[in-house]
């Protein structure tokens, strides 16, 4: 659809109000528990030994885990389809991010639409 046929009550406003940021936050607090406690007790293990949280911003909601080093690294990318096919199951427009420790390699991004290609691999 033409946006400029669209009223400016239709248009996303410039800048937040509080209660979009705090309807955010509880929006991302809700998920992440939700996730939690549908993931197995190994990959919860896991997550609790990393900085874990649900982002939500420009329509894609993505996973990050932030890994206190690279052995923990290395574990969380093994578990990354089953935790793909959990976030799946709550919105399949999702990504997950890893990151390794600073300064020891580049974030691991996929989008939970992959999950075929992954499946395979493994």
């Amino acid at each position: 659809m033409n946006k400029e046929f669209l009223p400016k009550d239709d248009f996303h406003p410039l800048q937040l109000t509080s209660a979009d940021i705090i309807l955010r936050q509880q929006l991302e607090n809700s998920i992440s528990s939700y996730f939690f406690n549908a993931c197995d007790r190994t990959i919860q293990n896991l997550l609790s030994s990393c900085r874990w949280y649900i982002l939500s911003h420009a329509n894609t909601l993505t996973l990050v885990v932030e890994c206190p080093d690279q052995i923990t690294n290395w574990r969380v990318l093994q578990k990354i389809v089953p935790m793909a096919a959990v976030l799946g199951n709550i919105i399949s427009s999702a990504k997950i991010r890893i990151c390794p420790p600073k300064k020891e390699g580049m974030p691991f991004e996929m989008r939970v639409d992959e999950l075929s290609v992954y499946r395979d691999m493994a």
